[in-house]
């Protein structure tokens, strides 16, 4: 057991997945952009092992500092080393990063516009053990953080593409973290590239548009794959920057198709998410549309294994997909 009490079960993705998957894409981006640039650099809350850096460290011990349990005392140390040139890659659990370091990102990060990359593993309902490891609340809390960006990759093949972009971009970010030993991969199915700020349409359909953000795209498009067949055509709209919203294409597709049901889907509380985020777009733009939302409950979850509990809160493929096809009755 770590020190931070996880057990080592959960060194395996905690995504349960269908599709064909990869291990550890975060760790292994890091390591091909260190071998071109000596100016990144990973930091740890004595949870490498369970935040995929362990990689990286163990490529590149030199460039590798462990705080222990001091996640607030490693923005600090993030900060700094920022200010000297370096880019450094600050990892530990989404809800340690919201809760425990909200005013040392504040203070030392963002109000100063320092070039660190924050990741943070089980972001969202990844983890069964538990209140005080679901970050159900991070995109709520952190999107309130002026100059912060903040991104929510859907699969491996994203995680590896978005590190690049990370890395390459001048400013805060703070991105949600797939990981573990099978991190599903699907969007090589759709000719994908990421690209910070930029919403992309994958797929087509007349009768509801999802728009949705990390894990719940690859649900998404499962749950379009499932109606597919029962004449339901759904399309899905992934929106992997949740800071700063794609609001122009986000506009653009709800318009394009006026009547068409609209549905916003992540693996996040129902308060201050993406959900709130597009329905604030509409308001603000005078657009109208009608519009669910499929998201965690506003509560604290229980404990459980991680099938049951996607199942019990909606956000399994096959609570989405029971979730479209009653939303369109």
């Amino acid at each position: 057991m770590s020190s931070n009490g996880i057990q080592s079960v959960i060194s395996d993705s905690n995504v349960v997945t269908n599709h064909p998957t990869m291990g550890e894409p975060f760790g292994k981006a890091l390591i091909e952009l260190a071998k071109e640039n000596d100016k990144i650099v990973g930091l740890s809350a004595d949870l490498a092992k369970y935040t995929d850096i362990h990689v990286f460290r163990d490529e590149f011990p030199d460039r590798f500092y462990n705080v222990g349990m001091s996640e607030q005392l490693m923005m600090c140390a993030a900060s700094g080393l920022a200010k000297e040139g370096f880019i450094p890659f600050a990892t530990t659990y989404s809800t340690f990063i919201a809760r425990r370091c909200y005013d040392f990102i504040s203070q030392a990060i963002c109000e100063h516009h320092t070039n660190v990359k924050i990741i943070g593993g089980l972001p969202g309902l990844q983890s069964g053990y538990g209140p005080s490891h679901q970050a159900t609340d991070d995109l709520a809390i952190l999107g309130a953080m002026p100059n912060l960006t903040i991104i929510d990759p859907c699969d491996a093949v994203e995680m590896m593409q978005a590190t690049k972009a990370v890395a390459e971009f001048e400013g805060p970010v703070y991105m949600r973290l797939l990981r573990g030993n099978r991190v599903p991969v699907v969007l090589d199915q759709y000719d994908y590239h990421f690209e910070i700020g930029k919403a992309k349409l994958l797929r087509d359909g007349g009768d509801v548009l999802v728009i949705s953000c990390g894990e719940m795209t690859m649900r998404a498009l499962d749950a379009a794959e499932d109606l597919e067949k029962e004449g339901i055509h759904v399309a899905v709209l992934h929106s992997p920057t949740i800071k700063p919203l794609d609001s122009e294409t986000i506009l653009a597709e709800i318009q394009k198709k006026p009547g068409r049901l609209v549905v916003t889907a992540e693996n996040h509380t129902v308060v201050g998410g993406l959900g709130s985020l597009v329905a604030n777009l509409l308001v603000d733009n005078q657009v109208p549309a009608k519009m669910k939302k499929i998201a965690l409950p506003d509560q604290y979850l229980a404990a459980g294994t991680l099938e049951t509990l996607q199942d019990l809160y909606g956000v399994s493929t096959k609570a989405v997909t029971e979730q479209l096809r009653n939303f369109l009755k």
